[in-house]
């Protein structure tokens, strides 16, 4: 595809470009006739010759700005959703049968609205939207259903609305209540600059709390644990052999050994190793508090 192509289909066409430019520059090419687009679709099918897709695409290039005005609402991006349209245009070249009868514009249209709205469930949110057909009907019509029951706010639908959406949409209650939900809470970004800063540098980043340990605490942490470490090592000098066997099997051991287990080991009873092991702990505690 030239290079041509390429810019209008979107490939080259960024949000940093100024759009009052672009809307301008389109209406240089001109609006073929009935005949003249028959004629050229019916060569375009034969031969696939780019120029003449050039031709068709870019007359019809301010159907896509016309397609697109009618999804302002969704806080995207014009630009892109220009894009996108184009796409959908170029898609639409070539699968278009002239010989059906009807004008490569009618056809194109639902090339463009698919693409179009394609971009916008992808992008509403990050939390994938319902892509069967009745909730795409769904998300793109209730809007226009709520505008014209002057249902503007974001307060709560009654359920006699609720009712009266699902039944005409062919959905459930649920499905609109869940719709009408995503709707009013559209993904922000944590980068977003807070209202009312002065020097315009405060994001909603900042205000979110980091519940890790920060360095200090960590070296804090690390320290405390070594300074036990080395007083617990001191103090096992208070136990004999057999204490300390039992103490580290009882306690220190990631596999537990049983009181039974250590009883036969050391052909004591069971009552006997239990004392042994609290006797030592507190042996070793009280070891631990005399060198504080």
């Amino acid at each position: 595809m030239s290079t041509q192509l390429r810019t209008l289909n979107g490939l080259d066409f960024t949000p940093e470009e100024n759009l009052t430019r672009y809307l301008h520059s389109i209406k240089q090419f001109p609006i073929l006739t009935p005949d003249e687009e028959y004629e050229m679709a019916l060569e375009y099918q034969r031969t696939k010759d780019k120029a003449i897709a050039y031709k068709l695409i870019t007359s019809h290039l301010r159907l896509v700005v016309k397609v697109v005005s009618k999804y302002r609402g969704y806080g995207l991006p014009i630009s892109e959703m220009i894009s996108e349209g184009n796409v959908g245009l170029l898609y639409a070249i070539d699968k278009f049968v002239p010989e059906k009868g009807f004008r490569f514009s009618t056809y194109a249209l639902w090339w463009i609205k698919a693409s179009v709205q394609k971009y916008i469930l992808n992008s509403w949110s990050l939390v994938k939207l319902g892509t069967t057909a009745a909730q795409k009907k769904l998300f793109f019509n209730l809007r226009k259903i709520k505008n014209k029951l002057n249902l503007v706010d974001d307060r709560e639908l009654s359920q006699h609305i609720l009712a009266d959406i699902a039944k005409s949409l062919d959905v459930s209650v649920q499905e609109v209540t869940d719709m009408n939900m995503r709707l009013k809470s559209h993904d922000g970004s944590l980068n977003a600059v807070v209202d009312g800063d002065s020097d315009g540098t405060t994001e909603l980043m900042d205000f979110i709390s980091d519940n890790k340990p920060n360095q200090e605490e960590s070296l804090s942490h690390i320290e405390t644990l070594r300074y036990r470490r080395k007083m617990f090592n001191q103090a096992l000098y208070v136990l004999n052999t057999r204490e300390k066997d039992i103490l580290f099997k009882r306690r220190l051991y990631d596999k537990t050994i049983t009181l039974d287990d250590l009883s036969k080991m050391y052909n004591i009873s069971k009552e006997r190793v239990r004392q042994i092991e609290l006797n030592s702990i507190k042996k070793i505690t009280k070891a631990i508090e005399l060198m504080q």
